[in-house]
Formats: C-alpha cells, sequence, structure tokens
C-alpha cells in the first residue's frame, strides 16, 4: 500500500491561484497606476487602498481579457475556411476596444466616482503601459522560473 505522501507526488501539480508573479504584477500596476494619477488630471483616485484595489481590478480584467484574446487567435489560426477567419478577426476588433470599455465601466460600477480613469484613449494608454510592464515582468522573472 502506498503512503500518502507518494500519491501527492503522483498527483499532478495544479497552478495555484495566485502566484508570486502575480503580485508583483498587481504591485507594477499600483505604481503604473498612481503615475497616471499623478501625471494625469482626468485620473483620479482618492485613496491608495483605493489605487490598490483598482490595480487587482484591473489584473483580473486583463487577465481575463487576455485569456479572451488568446482563445481567439488559437481560433483563428486554426480555422480552415475564410469565414472562419473573417469571424476570428471580427471578433478580435470587438474584444480589444471593447475590453476598454469593460474597464472603464467596471471601475465605475465598483468604485464610482472615488476612482476614475479618464477617457477611452487614457484607458487605452494605461491599459498598454499595464501590459507592457506585465511582459516586462515576465521576461525579467522568465530565467527564475528554472
Amino acid at each position: 500500500m502506498d503512503a500518502p505522501s507518494d500519491r501527492r507526488e503522483d498527483a499532478p501539480r495544479r497552478r495555484p491561484w495566485v502566484t508570486p508573479l502575480d503580485l508583483v504584477d498587481v504591485l507594477v500596476y499600483v505604481v503604473i497606476l498612481n503615475l497616471a494619477i499623478e501625471f494625469f488630471p482626468t485620473v483620479i483616485s482618492e485613496t491608495f487602498t483605493l489605487s490598490l484595489l483598482t490595480a487587482v481590478l484591473l489584473k483580473l480584467v486583463l487577465e481575463l481579457v487576455l485569456l479572451a484574446k488568446n482563445a481567439i487567435r488559437r481560433r483563428l489560426r486554426s480555422a480552415s475556411s475564410v469565414g472562419g477567419r473573417v469571424l476570428a478577426v471580427a471578433m478580435l476588433l470587438v474584444v480589444l476596444p471593447g475590453s476598454k470599455l469593460v474597464v472603464l465601466e467596471l471601475v465605475a460600477l465598483v468604485f464610482g466616482d472615488s476612482v476614475q480613469l479618464g477617457g477611452f484613449f487614457l484607458v487605452t494608454a494605461l491599459i498598454v503601459a499595464l501590459m507592457l510592464a506585465r511582459g516586462g515582468v515576465r521576461l525579467i522573472f522568465r530565467g527564475r522560473e528554472s
């Protein structure tokens, strides 16, 4: 009979809900968000706690958007017909700008007037900065995972 510890070694490893890299992402997002608050008068967060919670919300939304975008890209690559490719491209054209509107509406819904991310173009620039920072963090830590 196997010992309980042997069964744990044979079990597949599941990704934890929150990894250290996710926490680093949130901290980087807080820095970028607070820089935007400092330099753009239409980006407002009444307290540091609200900017931290906004960074967590942005992390969650952006991870979901990346999942959706990657699923659509896989669909685009695997599409065997022109109609399938056109549909996948149309879905990307809806998801990419639509995600910015979702971010604006979610922030307004969750935080009301206490947090404002500016308009569509400013939130687009903010999200681009967040995604570049996310990529940079992944690049920095890529060699440290092994």
